[in-house]
């Protein structure tokens, strides 16, 4: 592990860095990542916006706000009403310098709605401009398909992290959204580029997982982040409590792994 230095405190915010979190498969470490990344980042002295993302609204029940299906105003209206500004959206977290910007299942029929609309890869983009000035970096938490709410992330963003569970059917699936982040480069988003690949739900112990985390590496050589995350039991416990794993246990191996992930996003973006 390369020795990463301890972020210096920012002056002054913003213009945000976004980062599109993506993978088609599900249930590998995507809102973990969004919620703990955020908060590592945040204990960093940097200014952090979540967007969820996913119609199931798992990011805003990650961070303790309830049923999402009581909210009134939610991400879904910000795409699809010319009124809403992001801070009508916008809900603070027990984190303090992170915010977030909710969902619900209502974000679902967005897609079928946007399909109509003209410039429809670029509606989040233009939605989050306005938000950009505020903070260090906003994260999108995306829904595990590569439909149009997807797209619309990663047209937005300048750069994808995408989390891997060190499982062999979760490699098989990587090919696929290679392909379509290669062809929103190519089409929509030519500034976009792949910050790197996170190892997730590693367990030194089995020599399964050891395989597959080394196959990640042949695979995305230098891509791969030198942090992994392994797998603890902490994390669904933070998820019930409603908090990051960076405040539910802060001494943890998990917390401590994503304050790693902090200092080597930092490092990497900086350079």
């Amino acid at each position: 592990m390369p020795d990463f230095p301890e972020p210096v405190i920012p002056a002054e915010h913003g213009p945000a860095r976004i980062v599109a979190i993506c993978n088609q498969k599900g249930g590998v470490g995507k809102t973990t990542t969004t919620i703990n990344l955020g908060a590592a980042l945040a204990e960093f002295g940097r200014r952090i916006l979540l967007v969820d993302f996913d119609p199931q609204g798992a990011l805003s029940v990650g961070l303790g706000k309830g049923d999402p299906r009581q909210l009134d105003v939610t991400i879904h209206n910000l795409l699809l009403e010319a009124d809403t500004e992001w801070d009508d959206v916008v809900i603070e977290t027990s984190v303090e310098g992170m915010d977030l910007l909710p969902s619900n299942i209502d974000l679902s029929g967005a897609e079928v709605q946007l399909v109509h609309e003209v410039g429809r890869e670029y509606i989040l983009q233009q939605a989050l401009k306005s938000a950009r000035p505020h903070y260090d970096y906003i994260l999108i938490d995306c829904q595990p398909s590569l439909g149009l709410l997807t797209i619309n992330a990663l047209a937005a963003s300048e750069g994808v992290l995408i989390p891997l569970e060190c499982e062999y059917f979760a490699m098989r699936g990587v090919a696929l959204l290679m392909e379509t982040i290669e062809k929103v480069q190519g089409r929509i988003n030519p500034e976009l580029v792949i910050d790197g690949v996170l190892g997730t739900m590693y367990d030194s112990r089995t020599l399964h997982t050891r395989e597959v985390l080394g196959r990640i590496v042949e695979a995305f050589g230098e891509k791969v982040f030198h942090t992994v995350i392994n797998r603890t039991v902490r994390f669904p416990d933070a998820t019930v409590a409603g908090e990051p794993i960076t405040f539910f246990d802060p001494n943890s191996m998990g917390a401590n792994a994503y304050r790693s992930l902090a200092r080597e996003v930092l490092a990497h973006w900086a350079a």
